[in-house]
This record gives C-alpha cells, sequence and structure tokens, in this order.
C-alpha cells in the first residue's frame, strides 16, 4: 500500500506530504496524550485520524496548479508548525520524551496481532477504493491540467486522494512512527523509478525492496540490539545507494 501511494506522491511532485500529514497525525495524536489519554485508548487514534482529514482538506484546496503560492510551500510550513506543536504539547505531558521518540520512530517490534488484522483490514480497504478509481488517480497524478480541463473536480478527487493516504498515515505513525512511514512511501518508489517507467514495473519493484529492507532491518536491529524503526529506515538508504550505484553498471551490460 505504501509503495501504491509513494508513486503518487512522487507523480504530483508533492514529496513532503506523507511526511506533513504523518507530522499532523502525531499532532493529533499528542493532543490526545495532552489530555490524558493513554496512547493505546481508540480515542487516540481518532483524534489523530480527525486531523490528518483536515489536513488532506488543506492540502486538497491549495492545490490550485496556477496558484500564487506553491503547494509545496503550504506543504512544508505545515510540517514545521506541526512539528514544533507536537513538540509544545508533548512538553506538557508525563513522558515526553518517551512520547516523541515512539513518534518518530516507533517500535513496531511490539505491536500485537489485533493491530495487524485492523491495520490489515484498513489497507485492504483504502486498496480496494484506489483500485476501483486507479485511472482517475493515476491520470490526476501524471498530468492534473488536462483532467481538469474536461471538467473533472481536480480539487474533490484530489481530496479523496489525500484522505484516503491519512487512514494509511495515521494508522501506520502510530505502529512504526513518522520517519519509517516516510521511507517506506517514498523509498521504494524512487527505487523502482531508477530501473523502471511503467507504474506496474516500479509498483513490482517498489514491493520487492521493501520487503527485502523490512527483514533486513529487522535482523539488524535484533542482531546489534538497535531501536527498529531507526534501523530499517537506516537500511532503506543503504539499500538505496546500492541501487543508484548499481544502475550505470546494469544499463552497460544492456
Amino acid at each position: 500500500m505504501h509503495a501504491y501511494l509513494g508513486l503518487h506522491v512522487v507523480e504530483r511532485g508533492v514529496i513532503f506530504v506523507d511526511l506533513s500529514l504523518a507530522q499532523i497525525a502525531s499532532l493529533g495524536a499528542a493532543m490526545a496524550v495532552w489530555q490524558g489519554y493513554e496512547p493505546q485508548d481508540p480515542a487516540v487514534y481518532w483524534m489523530s485520524l480527525g486531523f490528518t482529514l483536515i489536513g488532506a482538506a488543506l492540502f486538497a484546496t491549495v492545490k490550485g496548479h496556477a496558484a500564487r503560492i506553491p503547494q509545496e510551500a503550504i506543504i512544508g510550513i505545515a510540517y514545521a508548525v506541526a512539528s514544533a506543536a507536537v513538540i509544545l504539547t508533548l512538553s506538557k505531558a508525563a513522558g515526553e520524551a518517551e512520547h516523541l521518540r515512539d513518534m518518530l520512530v516507533g517500535n513496531i517490534l511490539s505491536v500485537q496481532w489485533p493491530d495487524v488484522w485492523l491495520t490489515s483490514l484498513i489497507y485492504l480497504a483504502i486498496g480496494v477504493f484506489h483500485y476501483v478509481f486507479r485511472r482517475r488517480f493515476l491520470d490526476i497524478s501524471i498530468d492534473a491540467d488536462a483532467v481538469a480541463a474536461r471538467g473533472v473536480s481536480v480539487r474533490f478527487w484530489d481530496f479523496l486522494f489525500y484522505a484516503s493516504f491519512g487512514f494509511v498515515v495515521t494508522r501506520s505513525v502510530a505502529i512504526a512512527g513518522v520517519l519509517l512511514v516516510f521511507c517506506y512511501l517514498i523509498v521504494p518508489s524512487v527505487g523502482g523509478m531508477l530501473f523502471a517507467e511503467r507504474i506496474g514495473t516500479r509498483l513490482a519493484i517498489g514491493w520487492v525492496m521493501g520487503t527485502v529492507v523490512s527483514l533486513l532491518g529487522m535482523y539488524f536491529s535484533v542482531q546489534f540490539d538497535l531501536p527498529t524503526g531507526a534501523t530499517i529506515a537506516c537500511t532503506f538508504g543503504l539499500v538505496l545507494a546500492a541501487m543508484a550505484a548499481a544502475r550505470p553498471l546494469l544499463r552497460r551490460r544492456a
């Protein structure tokens, strides 16, 4: 799911929208913790989701392809403000350092099976939704101006995209943290772009890369007693660098 959504994010040229939405989701969770809820309480998830949907509406509204202020600037501002607000909010909550660490890198090895099944159901629902409307979302990601010229409300479809994106981000941030979610969304997509032009091939490469890196990262984490989220994120960087270095060699042989 993350590799697929990452393809759209890269095609749209809004690379940091996932990082920004993830941070907005963290702000919602931080607000709930500040109000006295335990991190595992359902209220934390719902408040996080509510904040994320507000962010989705904001990004869809300011999309305007001829807008004076670039959308990426708004996304960057939202990320910076949300990050600062998380720090301010958790500074008034007990155990602030632990909460901040969990929101950044998560604690993926402590996830319980009920969380796995619930996350799978959410991803399945979002996957079906995107499969049904895959052509419309892909057309907008590739050439939004051409779609708008046909009389289609691009802002409406952008909101649906960012809202569905928000469901995935809200759930994954609670499990893996902001940094790892960003890596899962963007790095496999970039890895796919290094070796393929077709969307389907990029997606396949991204899925394989994400699976291999996850297994390697968890192995290194257990073997060397390192934080799992940060280890997987660094492994993503190393594998992407290796793929980029191997690309010219493979092209020469071809």
